[in-house]
């Protein structure tokens, strides 16, 4: 478990770390999901480093919080978290996708520690976050679930099947998040399939929704909190974000979903994050 919990400041911070890891895991091989993977940084940076209880040392510990990415493309910037906690080893992160590998373009379950499900066909983790909150409640445990979504997944009919089961069972344990970075693979969410009013929608399946700019760690920060403090229902969190966020030359494309994505770009976007010529030749190292 973690010793302490981080201010604002060293999430900020940790975030940052995060960022680079991801584009030098995508940059060493060349191509990879980079616009989903950056839109979620601060999302996964607060809760792992602030919100959920967990224990490096026992991933599979009895008690801890669930997390299940079911916008499953995004994983390297859980992977570089899981790093960062010492989960996993940071060597790793050095080769992605590879045979051997644990680390693959999609999270894997038995394949990488700290891994709750095996993610990438969309649609399906929410419905998977409710049997884990479920689950809490029927061993008389206090573990939170935490499901990340991305809003391009709202397409799929099975969020919408599970967004209307969790009310009804009350799972006050379970926090849905969704990355709303109004891209999809294809173009943007808006134009493929209209999602307003977002909010609307699922507050009137009885969530309780609360809506932040998802790369602000002290709005990410109040909304957990306020998710804690409701009782009797699922908490939902619209976390308005910025696809590919910290690379200029990526930002707010669609096609920054999955791309090819040079050396020298790579150096340059981590650049701009603010790293120096050295820092950058490390992560490269």
């Amino acid at each position: 478990m973690k010793e302490q919990d981080l201010d604002h400041k060293q999430l900020e911070e940790i975030s940052r770390q995060l960022r680079k890891k991801v584009l030098a895991m995508i940059g060493k091989f060349g191509y990879g999901h980079v616009g989903g993977s950056l839109s979620i940084v601060e999302i996964v940076s607060v809760l792992y480093f602030h919100e959920m209880r967990v224990n490096p040392d026992n991933p599979k510990w009895e008690d801890r919080d669930r997390f299940v990415l079911s916008k499953g493309h995004g994983c390297f910037t859980q992977y570089a978290a899981l790093a960062e906690l010492g989960v996993i080893p940071e060597e790793l992160l050095s080769r992605p996708y590879q045979v051997d590998s644990p680390l693959q373009g999609h999270p894997e379950l038995n394949s990488c520690p700290g891994i709750e499900m095996s993610t990438g066909a969309l649609g399906q983790g929410l419905s998977a976050g409710i049997g884990m909150a479920l689950g809490s409640r029927l061993r008389k445990k206090n573990f939170r679930v935490y499901v990340l979504l991305g809003d391009g997944e709202l397409n799929e009919g099975q969020v919408w099947e599970a967004a209307m089961l969790a009310p009804k069972y009350k799972l006050d344990n379970l926090v849905a998040i969704i990355d709303k970075n109004k891209h999809a693979l294809s173009g943007k969410t808006d134009e493929t399939m209209p999602l307003e009013p977002l909010a609307d929608k699922w507050t009137a399946f009885n969530w309780h929704v609360i809506e932040v700019n998802g790369h602000s760690v002290r709005e990410l920060l109040d909304a957990l909190f306020e998710a804690r403090k409701t009782k009797g229902k699922p908490t939902l969190i619209i976390a308005n974000t910025v696809k590919a966020k910290g690379v200029s030359f990526l930002e707010n494309k669609w096609n920054s979903h999955a791309t090819h994505i040079s050396l020298e770009d790579t150096k340059l976007a981590l650049k701009e994050l603010g790293f120096t010529n050295e820092e950058i030749e490390t992560a490269f190292s």
